[in-house]
């Protein structure tokens, strides 16, 4: 009997086929063996003759420096090289420096002022680039601080060593209870519902809840390997991540995300030893994040 349509799951894209849908990534260091088919970067294709490369933008000096350069050419163009301010509608381009000629370097400068950035290059010749955001924070240093959850729940500062039933909302707690039943049943170990991670998860639900989105990467540019190394939680040596919305109670969520592969791959991972779950609502529904990850 064909199951009715309801509940989408699926493994790194989305198919609109009901109210329900979830996807799930996983990755690991070399030393881990997770169960779960690792997050791999494919294989790059060969690469053309003539590129144009843009740099993240970077405090020196004070001023916000961006650059972009022109490699492998032979012949002359304009290479125009700007900065853009990720805001709340269309981001601004801020600065802008051009130079023409057949390769080379060109570099923005701007004074600097907090905020989220990157870099956009072009040469006119069908060549682009478009680095990663980042949040400058305008320190001594120079250093761009890394871009923070959004609207992440508090984490102590001291990560609790065992499983509590307290540690998060009583709907993310029954979603860690049933995750860890199922795990049970595996012959796996209880998962800690680890605060930091749990800032994670709650502020990727919360984020994309409040900006009407349904993605492993954030609307700023972050991947949930970002928003993990984010949250404080380290050394990292494997994570995961399952995503869903629509499934109206923990129960609903937990079963969907089993009857997928991929999901529940990720679940019945013995490798992973601390999870964070995060609830978001929304006028489209719920959304609901799951990060795994081991020390």
């Amino acid at each position: 009997m064909r199951r009715p349509l309801g509940v989408l799951l699926c493994l790194g894209s989305l198919t609109a086929l009901g109210t329900s849908i979830a996807t799930a990534q996983a990755v690991a260091a070399p030393e881990a063996a997770p169960q779960a088919a690792p997050q791999t970067a494919p294989q790059a294709a060969p690469q053309a003759a003539c590129r144009v490369y843009a740099a993240k933008p970077r405090v020196a000096d004070g001023r916000i420096r961006a650059s972009a350069a022109r490699l492998g050419c032979d012949d002359t163009a304009l290479v125009r090289v700007r900065i853009l301010r990720a805001v709340p509608g269309t981001d601004r381009i801020v600065k802008s420096a051009s130079l023409r000629g057949v390769n080379g370097r060109v570099t923005a400068r701007m004074g600097c002022t907090p905020g989220v950035y990157y870099t956009v290059a072009t040469d006119y010749t069908g060549n682009t680039s478009r680095s990663r955001p980042v949040r400058i924070s305008c320190s001594p240093t120079g250093t761009p601080a890394p871009t923070p959850t959004a609207t992440p729940t508090p984490a102590p500062a001291t990560p609790t060593a065992s499983p509590s039933p307290t540690q998060g909302s009583s709907t993310a707690d029954e979603v860690v209870r049933l995750t860890n039943a199922e795990r049970r049943k595996a012959g796996c170990g209880a998962l800690v519902h680890d605060p930091q991670l749990r800032a994670a998860a709650q502020g990727h639900s919360a984020d994309m809840a409040a900006k009407n989105y349904f993605s492993h990467t954030s609307q700023d540019g972050r991947t949930m390997t970002d928003r993990i190394k984010a949250s404080g939680f380290s050394p990292m040596r494997a994570w995961a991540e399952n995503i869903a919305m629509g499934q109206r109670t923990p129960a609903e969520v937990v079963q969907g995300w089993m009857n997928s592969s991929g999901h529940r791959a990720n679940i019945l991972n013995c490798t992973y030893t601390h999870i964070g779950v995060g609830v978001a609502n929304s006028a489209r529904g719920i959304y609901w994040t799951q990060n795994f990850a081991r020390h």
